[in-house]
């Protein structure tokens, strides 16, 4: 477990004296490291390594303006997959923090008591880990490039000249951005431009006049798609491929729709094929026919690939439109168009061209039914409501060749957008018009039939070319109503409204199934939440912090849990334990364990009774779940610790610049044998150590063996006392850096399917 950080002094031997000056140096360090950064990512790097302490990695983000004048998030650090997910791309007129700040051109900065209000979902909710958000402009003269969001370690107030300091460090950062993306614009560098999670640096971007002259020796055309704003691109030799004229100006132009570009016979095969890619990314081949204006085809080779970001969502397709060959000569057979995942899959020739009316209409309707299947499919991976939204964007959305999605769900009797900020392009706010005007959202519902726009029919200026109104019924009521647009004129023939009629009840079940997960999912939080102290009592002599970080697997719920309890005669009881699962039933056996538990040890009973009295409690619960638990009581004069543990990890700690597990021996977890007595151990705290009792969670890995990454703690938890233990900073800010560098490493993790649970105690 590496637990080197910002919050460390670069200095192991840096006296006390000097340290009141810390935050002056490093901010003129990272500065001076920010003009050396070749990338966003480095930049953001810098910050943190480079930075003030009190700067955390727990949700520090760089933002930058896109081609629509909305925020994208370009890199990251600590951010869980939720916030990227939920907050990827920001509208400037956005509520955040991020977009308030680019608004008035000033910081804008969260106290501890606002962020676990507004993010009640962050790493630092509960009540016992809050932390301070400040989303600072990056700014260049009158030029607007984007915002740097960070965490702080900071309690309280933030004083002025932290935030002079960071002032000093965002302007930085954007004098050196700027400088980048004029270098990425002017074509002089490859490898010192501003990269993002979805663009990571090219090997081959110092051969691409080599490249280019390849793809014009090819007759290749080039396209690109950007799935996050919607805009498509081509080259003037993609639209000469399929006998169009590209429009004036210097290239690249917009890209021809799909609809009007596809030949109708094949479009719903292209569409599905479009769906699996998206939904997995990667390379691809497609072979199909495409309308020339002047009624003819032109048969087309595509090949691209659709680039993940670091989260698994698409967010660009990129590649060539080659005239198709067949084989040796020959015309080829009827077939229908696929899709593949590399070089080398095989591909499809033109179809048949002699299949009668009704044959036609039998493929029609197949391929139809193919794209169906292949929506339905990725809807079904959605769990929350946020998953299908993400679903319909990232593949619904450019399959269709829509425009512009606004999901809505009905909550008392209204309809809601699932979320106010929608990915699309410039006709954002007309969007939103349409979508609340009486003659379309409204009135689909209350019909229950979808609503289509008619050829021909007049439109607010600049707003949507063609639309459709999906109302989403499920189990006989309505859940929701979904509007697509798109950016050009279109007919919706029978065949189509039958397809999106079809669309919408698929919609419809997988969003009332995902409303019913978060409803579940919200009641279980709520719940496992009141189970545990929304603060910690404070004791004359012990300094005290905790922990808790949901699992994000599953339910995101669990049965882990702590406890401090005040007890008689100057003790104190320190509980944490750990009930088996993850679900809602988890959650509730672990309220009952606390409030019994809690109960035995203020009747006056040492550890080992206790653990002895809750496993017999467990035992008469009309559950099959077993637990863990750790129970100490700690007399807060002589420091002398009363011991016991059933199936738990056993207490470190941390004194001279050692890290040692306490000597407790265990007993079974609570639950599994009722008779069982658990033996009861005699150890010390003296006084300027540090005690850590923690769950499973934050050390269990699945790719390295337990008992090594015990080992990697300890260690890192002696290079913590030794380089910014309590000596060094206080007592109460050297255990929340502690806590806050432990969770870290938690959360950095591609996975964590257990919840994890610490409680810190220095006396």
């Amino acid at each position: 477990m590496d637990l080197t950080s910002p919050w460390l002094p670069t200095s192991a031997d840096q006296p006390p004296a000097h340290r009141g000056r810390g935050s002056a140096r490093s901010t003129v360090a990272c500065v001076r490291s920010l003009l050396r950064c070749a990338s966003a990512s480095e930049l953001l790097g810098a910050v943190l390594t480079e930075g003030p302490g009190w700067v955390t990695r727990e949700g520090a983000a760089i933002y930058l303006l896109d081609g629509s004048g909305a925020l994208r998030l370009t890199v990251s650090s600590g951010l869980p997959d939720w916030a990227h997910r939920r907050y990827a791309t920001v509208d400037r007129a956005d509520d955040l923090p991020v977009a308030a700040a680019l608004r008035r051109r000033a910081p804008v900065l969260l106290s501890p008591e606002q962020t676990s209000q507004a993010f009640p979902r962050g790493p630092a909710a509960g009540g016992t880990g809050l932390i301070s958000v400040v989303a600072l402009p990056l700014l260049v003269d009158d030029q607007d490039l984007g915002v740097l969001a960070l965490t702080l370690a900071h309690r309280g107030t933030v004083p002025r000249r932290d935030l002079e300091a960071l002032e000093a460090i965002a302007e930085a950062c954007a004098h050196r951005l700027a400088h980048l993306l004029a270098q990425a614009r002017a074509g002089t560098s490859s490898t010192q431009g501003v990269r993002t999670h979805a663009e990571p640096p090219d090997p081959a971007a110092d051969h691409q006049p080599m490249l280019a002259a390849a793809v014009r020796a090819a007759d290749a055309g080039v396209f690109e798609r950007d799935l996050v704003t919607g805009e498509s691109a081509w080259d003037a030799a993609a639209y000469r491929l399929v006998g169009r004229t590209p429009p004036d100006g210097p290239g690249p132009y917009p890209a021809p729709e799909l609809t009007s570009l596809v030949h109708p016979e094949e479009l719903p095969d292209v569409q599905a094929a479009l769906v699996d890619v998206l939904a997995r990314g990667g390379r691809y081949r497609l072979t199909y026919r495409a309308l020339r204006p002047d009624g003819t085809v032109a048969e087309v080779d595509e090949r691209g690939e659709v680039l993940l970001d670091v989260h698994g969502r698409p967010v660009r397709i990129a590649g060539l439109l080659t005239e198709h060959h067949h084989p040796g000569g020959s015309d080829g057979g009827p077939s229908t168009t696929t899709i593949g995942s590399g070089a080398g899959l095989p591909h499809t020739g033109p179809p048949h061209t002699g299949l009668s009316d009704a044959g036609l209409s039998d493929a029609g309707a197949g391929a139809r039914s193919a794209l169906l299947l292949a929506l339905t499919s990725a809807l079904s991976r959605a769990v929350g409501v946020r998953d299908v939204t993400a679903a319909l964007t990232d593949v619904a959305r450019p399959a269709l060749g829509a425009a512009e999605l606004v999901l809505d769900v009905v909550d008392e009797g209204r309809l809601l957008p699932v979320s106010p900020s929608v990915y699309g392009g410039p006709h954002r706010s007309e969007m939103h018009r349409l979508h609340q005007s009486e003659a379309t959202a409204e009135q689909a519902p209350a019909r229950s039939v979808p609503l289509f726009s008619e050829p021909g029919t007049a439109t607010t200026a600049g707003g949507p070319a063609a639309w459709a109104v999906l109302p989403l019924v499920a189990s006989g009521r309505q859940v929701g109503s979904c509007l697509i647009t798109f950016a050009t004129e279109r007919a919706f023939s029978r065949e189509d409204r039958t397809f999106y009629t079809a669309f919408a009840g698929v919609l419809a079940q997988s969003l009332e199934r995902a409303r019913l997960y978060d409803t579940h999912y919200q009641r279980a939080t709520e719940l496992q939440r009141a189970m545990l102290p929304r603060t910690l009592p404070r004791l004359p002599g012990l300094t005290s912090v905790a922990r808790y970080l949901p699992g994000t697997e599953g339910m995101q719920i669990g049965g882990d849990w702590y406890d401090l309890i005040p007890l008689p005669s100057g003790r104190v009881g320190v509980v944490i334990g750990d009930v088996q699962g993850h679900n809602a039933e988890a959650t509730a056996v672990m309220g009952q364990l606390r409030s019994g538990l809690r109960a035995y040890a203020t009747d006056g009973h040492d550890p080992a009774a206790t653990l002895a009295r809750t496993s017999r409690l467990l035992a008469e619960l009309d559950t099959d779940l077993f637990a863990t638990c750790l129970y100490l009581t700690l007399n807060l004069g002589n420091g002398t610790i009363h011991g016991a543990r059933a199936g738990h990890p056993a207490p470190v700690r941390i004194a001279d610049g050692r890290a040692i597990e306490l000597d407790l021996p265990g007993g079974p977890p609570l639950g599994v044998d009722p008779s069982i007595s658990y033996p009861l151990t005699i150890e010390q705290l003296g006084l300027g150590e540090t005690l850590l009792a923690y769950t499973d969670g934050l050390v269990e890995d699945r790719s390295e063996d337990y008992d090594e990454s015990v080992q990697r703690m300890l260690g890192g938890l002696e290079l913590w006392y030794r380089r910014a233990g309590p000596t060094r900073v206080g007592a109460y800010r050297a255990l929340e850096q502690l806590a806050d560098l432990l969770t870290l490493n938690v959360t950095e993790r591609h996975s964590r399917p257990d919840d994890v649970a610490l409680l810190l105690l220095h006396r």
